[in-house]
């Protein structure tokens, strides 16, 4: 039944329990509907077919056993037993409860088996640098939110293997008998074995509508006016090179009923959005307040067995009318000077990021400026990679490249601030992250750009365009529109 015998979980260093399973052709979606609790927080994040060096998993899971929620200054650890009020920084709470010392892989493995995962909002740097708050905090969303799971399903794309993996935390291996915990682990997997083999219902058919159900929180003029006044601040000195955005709303149908509809309604919007835009970084995140429906092309960080790596994206053309058509927006992407000038600025900010938690002379730039293609743009990617400092914590290594810098600016903190002036409204999780931190002290983070924030009933979706001394205002506005036009399709699918 296992992937590891009774007598080596039982003798052996803290090690998970592994049942194999029979995928039976079925998607991650498809698998993460079985799973998912309306009432509990779940997760999928979904590579899908995009595999980037090393993204070949997909991971769901559902029913954590802790809920650790985050705002500025105080802290909530929700479990069965209650909530657990405390005034300690959201990221050090989180830091705290994935300090013991790392499960050890074992060979085999995936690189996450369970842990926390969750979201750090991109209003969660207010904890590490002192930024002004002029923008309006209209969502009023958690800093971070993050759920703790000892039970992981895990989808192998390259091996097209499916496996349930239980794995307390390092506490429970230290401080509990370990044929507790076998046998605890067996039941539990053969619950979830059993989930797994149900048949789906069918999601609940929305009345189709239009890309005007998305309305601009802001006009076109008011978004080239802060083009303008960030291209005054980089003639000034003040910065390089700065990511501004904007934001639309989205209103459900009239007959949506956000107490009955909401998990299903989420559930269409990202089967709808994978048909039409699968990312290697998608993903489906459920909490109690919030919902992340997510497309994104772009991984902040990395962590796997001391490796880091980021794979910063800085350049965006549309894609072609046929495949003649299409190389020739790439060659012209290519070959223009303003954006490679720009993608460079960036790649050089991330390398000194990499740099300060790794190893000295380990940080290298793996791939530079390849092309990465999506459903309606073409981008521009590198790809950058160090050793981790042996005294540096997965921690460290997210403090020192959160936010990324693609989606601020350079110099960031300057960039941050600047952002806080012109944007009118807080980003909350736009631009922030989600992903896993595992026992094992493994992580991937996603960075939240092309994603659906579903939140009291209604779907936010912001998108930005790097802006520079020589940028064209018209034009960078209709770049964000053709960031946000897969989501645009999806709903006309939905």
């Amino acid at each position: 039944m296992t992937h590891f015998s009774q007598s080596s979980f039982l003798d052996g260093p803290p090690q998970p329990l592994v049942l194999a399973l029979d995928r039976r052709g079925r998607t991650p979606f498809e698998l993460y509907r079985l799973i998912a609790s309306p009432s509990q927080p779940s997760f999928l994040l979904d590579s899908g077919k995009r595999s980037h060096r090393g993204h070949d998993y997909s991971f769901l899971g559902s029913d954590p056993f802790a809920v650790l929620i985050g705002r500025q200054g105080q802290t909530v650890l929700r479990t069965n037993e209650g909530d657990e009020h405390s005034s300690q920084d959201p990221f050090g709470s989180l830091s705290r409860l994935l300090t013991y010392p790392p499960i050890a892989p074992l060979p085999g493995l995936p690189p996450f088996w369970g842990g926390a995962v969750g979201y750090l909002s991109y209003d969660l740097v207010r904890e590490f640098e002192i930024l002004p708050s002029l923008a309006k905090d209209d969502l009023q969303l958690p800093y971070l939110q993050f759920g703790l799971y000892d039970i992981v399903t895990v989808i192998d794309h390259q091996t097209d293997c499916l496996q349930l993996i239980f794995s307390p935390p390092m506490e429970r291996f230290l401080g509990e008998p370990r044929e507790k915990l076998y046998h605890e682990g067996i039941d539990r997997l053969a619950e979830w074995e059993a989930r797994l083999s149900r048949r789906p219902l069918p999601l609940k058919n929305f009345p189709s509508f239009d890309q005007k159900a998305f309305h601009p929180d802001q006009t076109r003029d008011a978004y080239l006016n802060q083009v303008r006044s960030c291209q005054e601040y980089i003639a000034a000195g003040d910065i390089y090179q700065a990511n501004l955005s904007h934001r639309f709303t989205l209103d459900p149908p009239n007959t949506y009923d956000d107490k009955i509809d909401r998990q299903p309604y989420e559930q269409t919007l990202y089967r709808c959005l994978q048909a039409v835009n699968p990312s290697p970084f998608s993903g489906l995140m459920h909490f109690d307040d919030v919902t992340l429906i997510s497309s994104s092309p772009e991984r902040l960080v990395r962590l796997h067995n001391g490796q880091a790596d980021t794979r910063p994206i800085a350049g965006t053309r549309p894609r072609g009318l046929d495949p003649c058509d299409d190389q020739r927006l790439i060659g012209e992407l290519l070959a223009n000077e303003k954006e490679r000038a720009e993608h460079l600025m960036l790649v050089d900010l991330e390398r000194n990021d990499l740099g300060r938690v790794c190893r000295f002379g380990s940080v290298r730039v793996d791939e530079f400026m390849a092309i990465e293609q999506y459903s309606h743009v073409n981008h521009i990617v590198s790809h950058i990679s160090g050793v981790l400092k042996p005294n540096a914590t997965p921690f460290d290594l997210i403090r020192a490249l959160f936010p990324g810098g693609t989606i601020t600016g350079v110099p960031k903190i300057r960039c941050m601030e600047i952002i806080e002036k012109l944007e009118p409204v807080r980003r909350g999780l736009y631009t922030g992250s989600f992903g896993y931190i595992g026992w094992n002290g493994n992580l991937d983070l996603n960075i939240v750009i092309r994603t659906l924030i579903w939140c009291a009933g209604k779907g936010y979706l912001q998108v930005g365009a790097g802006i520079v001394a020589d940028s064209d205002p018209a034009k960078e506005y209709e770049e964000t529109l053709q960031k946000a036009q897969a989501f645009f399709s999806a709903l006309q699918q939905a």
